[in-house]
């Protein structure tokens, strides 16, 4: 699929704040990163708060293509298939430039899009919990649908939370977050 003019500013969106914070990102000099003019910038992206979630989005949904990936390998077994996800996620965080830019941002408006990954993750989180439940569904869990949902949001919260703050390997946390989705899933 060709590369279009909207992915081009996104890319380097994405390129100007790894390489020097969201606050250097301007309008101005997106455009002529992106090799296009600022009214194109503004036509394609809109604002750029805008900007900043069609950002995160974008990269939530290679995120994700981590963990469909991870749910075909474990097509048999739901908690080895838990594991593999929240492990191979894991580890693509690790390497994620972008997210290690919003999650280290400490200063001035750089923190303007940590908000979007915690306080204001609604969509993020509504997207990740509708992918995990249309993985998880063909393993028929042995648990009623009225907590199905709820058991997939912890799961997916807690790796969240893992995402934005490890406290063990990928390997560990995901052996750790599968144990317990197996007992809750059964």
């Amino acid at each position: 699929m060709a590369e279009t003019t909207r992915d081009r500013i996104v890319a380097a969106a994405v390129h100007l704040t790894t390489s020097s914070g969201w606050a250097a990102v301007t309008m101005a000099r997106l455009a002529e990163e992106a090799g296009v003019s600022r009214q194109t910038v503004y036509n394609e992206v809109g604002s750029k708060p805008a900007l900043a979630e069609t950002m995160i989005l974008e990269e939530l949904a290679r995120f994700l293509g981590v963990v469909e990936q991870a749910f075909d390998t474990e097509p048999d077994d739901l908690t080895r298939a838990i594991e593999r996800a929240v492990c191979d996620v894991l580890t693509y965080a690790r390497a994620n430039k972008l997210l290690h830019a919003v999650v280290s941002a400490t200063h001035g408006a750089d923190t303007e899009l940590l908000p979007l990954l915690t306080t204001n993750a609604g969509s993020l989180l509504g997207v990740a919990k509708e992918v995990v439940s249309a993985r998880v569904a063909p393993y028929a869990p042995g648990i009623d649908a009225a907590h199905l949902e709820p058991a997939i949001d912890m799961v997916v919260r807690v790796v969240l939370s893992h995402v934005m703050q490890p406290s063990s390997s990928p390997e560990q946390t995901g052996a750790d977050i599968a144990w317990l989705a197996g007992r809750v899933l059964g």
